[in-house]
This record gives structure tokens, sequence and C-alpha cells, in this order.
């Protein structure tokens, strides 16, 4: 199969500053959408790019969903843009991308800013979100209270439910359906969940941020951290999970400002 050359769906803030610009990559099954407020905030010191991942929000749907795949899209989207130079920023799987692109492009990268992840493996634990959208039947659904319904079966918390269902639009049929491509996401999670990003070093400034109630990176994480990433320093952010930057935006948004040298 022909690989889709499209370039990755953005919004851009910022867009007639100078300095160098930071692309954004959001996580699994979410969307440039989640990253507005940062991305207004940042917007004010630099270009900002807030960027819908392959097979997620806008951007194009497609068979491929490997580390590399997702670093190559990157790659494209900068020479797209005739950007030479980026800070790149991931959260979750786009954490995992943005470490895949540093490895294999590193002098299209000035700063690296890996958000709750780390490089490492990590066993598969989003079945059960899965199996609530697999459940969604678009055939006999009418709204998103209906499909907020099916979900709840499955998903107790309604932060998840709510974050989920953001992903709903009105498509040319007019029924409701997911702006991701749960197939492709459904049938290649363990290729980019359960593998760690290829070996290899960026030797560039690198930022990871931890949330202080999360268990995504580990103290023992860091060796392995600093094995690929030798310049990496670990911030955590304190009263904030796994979605930092949406549950203790102020200080995430300080401590990325202090890395990139922008207060």
């Amino acid at each position: 199969m022909v690989e889709n050359m499209e370039i990755l769906n953005s919004k851009i803030f910022g867009e007639g500053l100078t300095a160098t610009p930071l692309l954004v990559f959001h996580g699994l099954f979410g969307m440039l959408d989640n990253w507005g407020s940062f991305g207004k905030d940042l917007g004010e010191y630099l270009p900002v790019h807030l960027i819908d991942l392959r097979n997620h929000g806008r951007s194009f749907h497609s068979e491929g969903m490997s580390h590399d795949d997702l670093a190559d899209d990157i790659a494209r989207y900068m020479d797209h843009y005739g950007i030479q130079k980026a800070h790149v920023l991931g959260h979750s799987l786009g954490g995992k991308a943005v470490m895949q692109f540093a490895i294999r492009y590193p002098e299209k990268v000035e700063k690296l800013v890996v958000v709750d992840i780390s490089p490492k493996a990590y066993p598969p634990h989003h079945q059960g979100i899965i199996k609530a959208l697999e459940s969604v039947d678009f055939n006999t659904v009418s709204s998103r209270n209906e499909v907020e319904e099916v979900l709840s079966q499955y998903i107790p918390e309604k932060s998840t439910i709510q974050f989920l269902t953001k992903n709903l639009y009105w498509d040319e049929n007019k029924k409701l359906n997911w702006r991701f491509n749960l197939k492709t996401l459904s049938e290649k999670y363990t290729e980019f969940v359960s593998n760690a990003i290829k070996f290899g070093v960026f030797e560039g400034e690198t930022l990871f941020i931890a949330g202080a109630k999360s268990n995504y990176i580990l103290p023992q994480d860091e060796f392995g951290i600093r094995q690929q990433f030798p310049k990496a320093k670990v911030v955590t952010v304190k009263n904030a999970g796994h979605w930092v930057q949406a549950e203790n935006p102020v200080d995430f948004a300080n401590v990325v400002k202090e890395f990139l040298g922008l207060n």
C-alpha cells in the first residue's frame, strides 16, 4: 500500500513571530483542540503549531501507526511549512512520536519536551476504553447523550468520557462518528503502545515533565531516559496526574516557558 503523503492538520498561534517555533502533539484519542489554551498562551512568545497526529482529529487516516510513521509525519510537516528547526513537545503517544522524531531527525530539533511518558514499552492498558468505543453503534445512537450512556457502562470516570466525546462529529451521512480512526488505533495498538521507541541517542536539550500523581514516569525509568537522552532533565508537576497540562495548566506552562527561555 502506498503511504498517504498528506500533511498533518494544525492550528497555528503567533504565526507572525520570528522565534523558533514550537510544535505540540497530543496523546492517544486526543486532538489539537485539547491544547488550545496552552497554544494561545505560548503563542504570545513564539509561533505554536498545535498538530493532530495521523488517525486523530482532522488529520488523515492511514493503516500505518508505527513510531517511525509518526516521526516521518513530523518531518514532512516541517518541510511543508519551511521550518528548518523547531522545539517539539509531545504528550503520551505524542511524546513517543517526538522522541522517535528527535532520534531520527536530530538536526531538526532545537529543544525536546516529553510529557508524562518514557521511551520504554508499556503494557497494554487501554483495552477497556477501546472496548467501550467499539461498543458504540452509530446506526442506533443519534445524540451525544446516547453515546455517553453507552460509554458509561464501561468507563466510570466522567472526565474520561468527556475527553473521548470531544471526538464526536456529524459525518457526511448526517450520522455521529468518531474523528479518530478507531479501526487502525485498535488494530495497531500494541505497535505504538507496547513497543519502546527504537534505540538511538538524541544529544540535544531535553525536558521530561511528569505528573506527581501519575505512574507513567517512575524513578527507575530515569536511567533508561538518560541512556537515550543524556541531557534530559526530569521535572515533576505537583497536583497533576497523566493529563498534566489540563490538571495543572499554570505550573505546566511555567515549566515549559522556563525550559524554552521564554520568561
